[in-house]
């Protein structure tokens, strides 16, 4: 998963840093496990503009992944790593004995051909679901799941991976990706390994167009805009606006939004760095 870097013949080039796509291995996807994926332009079912900044993009389709891993038992062959336009990891396409295909999310290291499982009983290698209670102290793993069958919620982005540290009564003791430590249940599942595209962090588009085709829409400071507009807009020349905040007044930068009364503190042991 190296980075590609281009020769600076236009503006564009000289800074574009993207995927060299060396680990994809297949460019349509399986026919049976896409669906059509609509476009709101960040309108709601009135028609009226509710998010700024979203529309346009290239036409796609969404991949279904599983993200649950509950076909236990049965051995499955990877077939193929392929790139996926509604996240930053790359999928993987696998073969079940049983004859059923489905996409995973593919952990850093896997490869064509090689044989992963899920369930209990299992040994801990790379693209693997194990509960929590059978994983090693120390594994690096991703697909968290919050709850018992609910699905992977956490740790699933390009690079991202948690750390089990220990475990204490029914619960298993998790580092996530933010840095925070809190407690999960052991009957959660995860995947053992890191997640696909580790570089990601890196790329770089280069040029406005490759943001619009990814649906981005220009995005307008709110020290330029007016008072009427923006709490921070206004002023005589270049004014610095005043206290960070976002376009309905709530202050940005350490002011801290997440409610006192959520009933998930208890599982938090230590919070995210700063």
């Amino acid at each position: 998963m190296a980075l590609k870097k281009f020769k600076p013949t236009t503006p564009g080039q000289r800074f574009k840093l993207i995927s060299a796509f060396d680990d994809i291995t297949a460019s349509r996807p399986e026919k049976s496990l896409i669906v059509p994926a609509k476009s709101s332009g960040g309108r709601n079912s009135n028609g009226k503009m509710t998010v700024r900044n979203i529309g346009g993009g290239h036409k796609q389709q969404y991949r279904i992944v599983d993200f649950k891993r509950d076909k236990e038992g049965i051995p499955a062959v990877v077939k193929t790593i392929e790139y996926d336009p509604n996240r930053t990891a790359r999928i993987a396409l696998v073969y079940y004995a049983d004859g059923e295909k489905r996409y995973i999310i593919a952990p850093n290291g896997l490869k064509v051909g090689q044989e992963i499982n899920a369930g209990k009983g299992i040994a801990p290698n790379v693209g693997n679901a194990l509960f929590l209670s059978e994983i090693p102290f120390g594994t690096i793993i991703h697909n968290v799941e919050l709850r018992p069958g609910q699905g992977a919620k956490m740790a699933r982005s390009a690079g991202s991976y948690a750390q089990l540290m220990s475990r204490d009564g029914k619960y298993a003791i998790l580092k996530m990706p933010s840095g925070e430590t809190r407690m999960i249940l052991q009957a959660c599942k995860a995947t053992i390994g890191m997640v696909s595209n580790i570089d990601h962090n890196l790329e770089k588009s280069g040029k406005a167009g490759r943001s619009r085709w990814l649906g981005r829409r220009p995005r307008v400071r709110g020290v330029v805009m007016n008072p009427v507009d923006h709490p921070m807009g206004g002023g005589e020349g270049r004014a610095t606006g005043g206290h960070p905040r976002s376009r309905k007044g709530i202050p940005a930068k350490g002011y801290k939004t997440r409610s006192k009364k959520n009933a998930s503190d208890r599982y938090i042991i230590e919070r995210r760095k700063k």
